[in-house]
């Protein structure tokens, strides 16, 4: 997932495949989100869900990319060498000596050098923290985004990725909140198919309808448009419009050639949505599509195949 926008500049704060911007996300078991577009929303944007669109990464932290030791100069020391540390704040999670700011993303360091030296590292230690916990111990995680927004609360970037890892967590409120004020700093259509899929969570599928339907929404292409189609179709679903969330997945995208994570998360929320209408048979053949382009196994296309078909009895 990338973090805020400035001008033509995505700026990604976790590391290796980071999501890009939304799509259902995963169970707790790890299990694909039979709501990738589905009723029961089970998933939402920007996780690394099986079933559905945007990917987390796998492993690293909020750092965008590989990890580049020593790069930023965000490491001051004193003159016996030991480490110049931010007095923590009482309510802070603990950050362990062997977290360095420069673990984070560069392009994300330049976003603090408005900060004095000390408070950027430990901003960005706690950026750092929260990328590395947010799969594992999404609460955790959540305290050190806190942590970080606490410090650093007029910085864009700070505010995204405070709003990511509380929609990782669960806190919907909190994350639609959080990146409402990223996106009034730095423009842009922001994570828009994370906001949509917030409030799918807070029991609100007309807002999520809305914002498909928005300015913002007419300036993504690509993956980003096809994940917010993604949550779309879900809000869809969860107002039983189950025709309707058929014909908003209905792109050009939707070209079974097509292979990889993208390709796959869009084909399992179209064979998701054509079951739920009762198109059976249609559906069955999406999921199997969903199979043949999910190279990663990212979904759980398989078993939804092998349930349809009863060789899962």
């Amino acid at each position: 997932m990338t973090v805020s926008e400035n001008g033509d500049e995505r700026r990604s704060f976790r590391g290796g495949g980071a999501p890009r911007s939304g799509g259902p996300r995963r169970d707790n078991d790890g299990r694909g989100s039979r709501g990738a577009a589905g009723g029961d929303r089970r998933g939402g944007a920007g996780d690394n869900n099986r079933g559905g669109a945007g990917n987390s990464n796998r492993g690293g932290g909020f750092n965008g990319g590989q990890r580049r030791g020593g790069e930023g100069g965000f490491t001051p020391r004193g003159r016996d060498g030991d480490r110049n540390r931010q007095q923590a704040r009482p309510d802070e999670p603990d950050l362990p000596d062997n977290v360095e700011p420069t673990e984070l993303d560069p392009a994300v360091r330049r976003d603090l050098l408005s900060l004095d030296k000390d408070n950027a590292n430990t901003v960005a230690r706690h950026l750092v923290m929260a990328g590395k916990l947010v799969d594992e111990d999404p609460e955790l995680a959540l305290l050190h985004a806190r942590a970080a927004r606490q410090r650093a609360g007029r910085i864009a970037v700070v505010r995204e990725a405070a709003g990511i890892t509380a929609y990782h967590a669960g806190e919907w409120a909190e994350a639609l909140s959080e990146l409402r004020a990223a996106r009034r700093m730095a423009g842009g259509p922001g994570l828009l198919a994370v906001m949509a899929d917030c409030e799918r969570g807070l029991g609100r599928p007309e807002r999520a309808i809305e914002l498909g339907r928005s300015d913002e929404a007419a300036l993504l292409s690509g993956d980003e448009a096809s994940e917010l189609r993604i949550v779309v179709a879900g809000a869809r679903m969860d107002l039983g419009q189950f025709d309707q969330a058929v014909v908003t997945l209905q792109t050009k995208d939707l070209d079974a050639a097509r292979t990889g994570e993208a390709a796959a998360r869009l084909f399992y929320a179209y064979a998701d949505a054509l079951v739920a209408a009762g198109r059976v048979e249609d559906g069955l053949k999406w999921f199997l599509n969903a199979a043949a382009a999910d190279l990663e196994g990212d979904t759980d296309a398989e078993e939804r195949v092998a349930e349809l078909t009863g060789e899962d009895q």
